[in-house]
């Protein structure tokens, strides 16, 4: 380990350690206990949940079925609480309970008893809370569903349980309050602020509560939300989790006639065109920072609450992206450098990588993360061989904390060295977009820079680039580092390398036609996997193209749409003029 990691890990402890003693010397208990829950007697307001629902996994669950995280576990008629889990994922979200959301959904005598049993199961025996039960995400997920469900829960009962409920949730909320000392930052740290700020509104006599939530909830939105709108932790993947809350959120404080606070407000208005920056045509996001499928379902819904529908934003600075939209065709590019350390457990080594598109299809992607197991993944999926980018001497161009014993009072692997400086110049050229990008990831290493050049034409039928590996500045020469360009390809695109293998013809499922070509270099294809598929990882295919950056210190390359693809043929139709054929 270098004395630059040891330094950044020895930083990263000892602002864990700063934080929580500040935390502590701020208020310490006395503190804790003004925020803990005042006397209260009843709930005054449900709010609204937007996730899903599906009533027809009312009858699973009523059966003793509980399908979660890909994993399905059946009671027998034992508790489900009492149930060995048989994923961490799977015990989140039974512990999250939002699964009650189904059950409100199918709205019978049946499923409200259901709901009353299991909820009543749950808070019967407090000696069951596990490790996974009292994380702050899960706690804080918990109280929300139980807060937002209190209708389908509490519609039928006697006093004796609407009391037992209400203590259940004061215990809950008096835990995520003592969490707040502890939470890791970023976005868990930002669900337990929000689920506070819910139960201060949602239950009687909290009005000092309200204030001092609503505080918490302001700072956080003005520290973790960036101008341009991207989080902190450039996962864009955070916007939908903490959106999914706060739009909810926004519409309880106007249902207690209290005026949402100026940051909750500006803070949706500049998450909301972030949605449209990373999506492709297909309506999936770009796989960037910890991105994982795109739970589609929930974006609609979000997208639904957006009211500029215009075209995406061209450069997100703040975030560090950069979007190019040409035609039918789409170019998005990690260009901006890690996340702060402390918020780095999900960021990836993919600077400078991209993902192209064409209407409908994905062509380019990188692997991304799968929804569940991510662990058995998660150091390949993080590394820069999952990324379409260079690779140089086959190491990623971040390193991360991997001893298991700093990740779990870290509270994960946050990235301890990476890109410093990152370099983007946008401009207009005839015909097109020049991108140009560099980052320094290599340079201590390898004495070199990355550099990356991206020419789209204004009517997407071709995507020039160019990867330089230059010496650093101070050095005389690059090192002799071998290299190798990735290009990942999603799944559904069926490529074959071209006889003089010097090229590749890809078919996207729409019959459209590109070709990969590199005129100086030999073209292999390999085998990858796509791990951000709805239906888990699946196999794929790579472009691969290894080189020496002594004999060749830069690699040209060219994706290209083909004449005779629809797309071609459309475009040539509209500029003559002439009408289309029926199918």
């Amino acid at each position: 380990m270098s004395s630059a990691h040891r330094r950044r890990i020895s930083s990263l402890i000892l602002g864990r350690f700063a934080r929580s003693t500040v935390a502590r010397a701020s208020g310490g208990a006395a503190a804790l206990g003004r925020l803990l829950p005042g006397r209260t007697d009843r709930l005054i307001i449900a709010p609204h949940d937007l996730r899903t629902a599906d009533s027809t996994r009312a009858a699973e669950i009523y059966a003793g079925r509980f399908v979660f995280a890909g994993k399905i576990v059946t009671c027998h008629g034992r508790s489900i609480f009492d149930i060995e889990p048989p994923s961490d994922d799977w015990e989140a979200a039974l512990l999250g309970f939002g699964w009650l959301r189904h059950l409100r959904a199918a709205d019978t005598a049946i499923t409200r008893a259901n709901a009353r049993s299991l909820v009543d199961d749950w808070l019967s025996n407090t000696k069951r809370r596990s490790a996974v039960g009292r994380r702050p995400d899960v706690t804080a997920r918990r109280v929300i569903s139980l807060l937002s469900q209190a209708p389908l829960v509490l519609g039928d009962t006697d006093g004796k349980f609407y009391r037992r409920y209400l203590r259940g949730l004061t215990r809950e909320i008096r835990t995520l309050r003592h969490a707040l000392l502890e939470v890791a930052d970023g976005v868990p740290r930002l669900q337990v602020t929000i689920a506070l700020c819910y139960a201060a509104l949602c239950l009687a006599n909290q009005a000092s509560n309200i204030r001092g939530a609503t505080k918490r909830l302001s700072d956080e939105l003005q520290r973790q939300i960036l101008p341009d709108g991207g989080h902190i932790s450039r996962n864009p993947g955070a916007l939908i989790e903490l959106l999914i809350d706060l739009l909810p959120l926004r519409q309880t404080f106007s249902a207690r006639n209290i005026a949402p606070p100026p940051a909750l407000l500006n803070a949706i208005d500049r998450m909301m065109p972030m949605l449209r920056f990373f999506r492709h045509g297909d309506g999936n996001f770009a796989l960037f920072n910890g991105m994982s499928a795109t739970p589609t379902d929930l974006l609609a819904t979000l997208l639904a609450y957006d009211d500029s529908h215009g075209t995406p934003m061209a450069s997100m600075p703040h975030s560090g992206y950069q979007r190019i939209d040409a035609g039918s065709t789409l170019v998005i590019v990690d260009a901006g450098p890690p996340p702060p350390a402390n918020v780095s457990q999900e960021a990836h080594a993919g600077c400078l990588s991209f993902e192209l598109s064409s209407g409908l299809s994905r062509i380019v992607v990188n692997c991304g993360l799968p929804r569940t197991n991510r662990e058995t993944w998660r150091v390949f999926a993080r590394s820069t061989a999952a990324h379409s980018s260079l690779v140089c001497h086959d190491t990623s161009s971040c390193s991360f904390v991997e001893r298991s014993a700093m990740k779990r009072f870290l509270h994960g692997a946050p990235v301890v060295s990476g890109p410093a400086n990152v370099d983007n110049h946008r401009e207009a050229v005839a015909g097109g977009t020049l991108l140009n990008t560099s980052h320094d990831g290599y340079r201590d290493r390898f004495g070199v820079v990355h550099q990356r050049m991206l020419v789209v034409k204004h009517d997407g039928s071709r995507v020039d680039g160019e990867d330089t590996l230059q010496a650093a500045s101070g050095r005389h020469k690059a090192a002799n580092a071998d290299y190798a360009l990735r290009f990942h390809l999603h799944p559904s695109v069926k490529a074959n390398r071209l006889a003089d293998a010097k090229g590749v013809m890809l078919v996207l499922p729409n019959k459209e036609v590109w070709t990969f070509e590199a005129a100086d270099d030999t073209v292999e294809l390999e085998e990858t996997v796509f791990l951000a598929g709805n239906d888990g990882a699946r196999r794929s295919t790579q472009i691969v193209i290894r080189q020496n950056s002594i004999e060749a210190p830069n690699v040209r390359w060219s994706f290209i749409r083909s004449n005779a693809s629809p797309q071609a043929t459309s475009a040539r139709r509209a500029a003559r003029r002439e009408p289309e054929l029926p199918l």
